[in-house]
């Protein structure tokens, strides 16, 4: 009977072994899979974040590329340069708009475009000059504000200086326009009469002097009188007539002025005294054509600049180019 019961209690025991073994073992593969788990989990988590933040640097980087890639195109074709593209973008007024509303001004009538927006169109005529234009575009740079150039060909192709002043403007934001090759009144003005084909030919070699600095793909639509249009409306009405037509026809718009520093009119005068007629012409004017001269002796136009710039400013005007 001792026998009996000393064998079972051995059964017993065993069993209680092998069944604590078996625990011990499930814990043991338990706390190993958990273990693993968390390895395998923890690590995909960083790896994915990381490679999201690497696509997206990639992403964001090929984004900044194609915006130089494309600035650098427009500027191989001759429009702006990148610094212009992404510091000076100016606005633009339709060089169209501009005319109508001067000839409808001239004519007495209210213009189409008063809305009470105060514009001004600073204007430059008879450069570029390797003495006065530097510094009017010094001025410009400074004050952040733009200009539209009328420029003669003659000027243009007069040194490597001046075409590098050309090329300067487009750089700088500012706009190019047309004011003949010769500005040679006896040419294209001859006995005070127009000479449509003289002054059309004056206008497209003019044109063909900006290609050879600025690309073939340049182009103005503006062109200015010399002498201006008013002027010589009054002197031969049908030349000039005839002479409107002509360059409608090849997409060109004129423009003269409504305000004057008279820097190229009467006696010379110095800054104070350009200053004086500024604001005189001025005064009153909502979209203000603004009529000066960057040729060789305006030192006093340049002078009077910063000071004419700062009165528009305090006035509330805005400043535009026109093509």
């Amino acid at each position: 009977m001792e026998e009996y019961k000393h064998f079972a209690h051995n059964i017993k025991r065993n069993h209680r072994i092998k069944r604590n073994r078996r625990i011990l073992l499930f814990i043991v593969i338990l706390l190993f899979i958990v273990g693993f788990n968390t390895m395998i989990v923890k690590k995909p988590t960083v790896d994915k974040h990381e490679v999201q933040s690497s696509i997206a640097n990639k992403e964001e980087m090929t984004a900044v590329q194609k915006v130089i890639s494309k600035k650098k195109d427009e500027l191989h074709k001759g429009t702006k340069n990148v610094e212009a593209l992404l510091k000076n973008d100016y606005e633009v007024e339709d060089i169209a708009f501009v005319e109508k509303y001067l000839k409808q001004q001239i004519s007495g009538d209210m213009p189409d475009g008063a809305n009470g927006e105060k514009i001004a169109y600073l204007s430059f005529d008879d450069g570029p000059s390797e003495t006065v234009t530097p510094i009017i575009l010094d001025v410009l740079k400074e004050a952040k504000v733009p200009a539209t150039f009328f420029v003669l060909g003659r000027e243009v192709d007069k040194s490597d200086v001046t075409k590098s002043l050309i090329k300067r403007m487009i750089e700088e934001g500012h706009a190019i326009a047309n004011h003949s090759y010769s500005h040679n009144y006896d040419y294209l003005y001859p006995n005070k009469k127009v000479d449509l084909e003289h002054f059309m030919d004056d206008i497209e070699k003019t044109n063909n002097s900006l290609k050879t600095v600025l690309g073939e793909d340049f182009i103005t639509r503006a062109v200015r009188y010399p002498g201006g249009h008013m002027t010589w409306a009054k002197n031969d009405p049908t030349g000039v007539a005839s002479l409107d037509k002509a360059l409608e026809a090849k997409g060109y718009h004129h423009v003269d002025w409504n305000v004057l520093p008279k820097d190229a009119e009467g006696a010379p005068k110095n800054a104070e005294e350009l200053m004086r007629e500024f604001t005189n012409t001025v005064a009153g004017r909502e979209k203000a054509v603004i009529l000066m001269h960057d040729t060789y002796g305006k030192e006093e136009t340049a002078k009077a600049l910063p000071e004419m710039i700062k009165y528009l400013k305090e006035h509330d005007y805005k400043f535009r180019i026109m093509k």
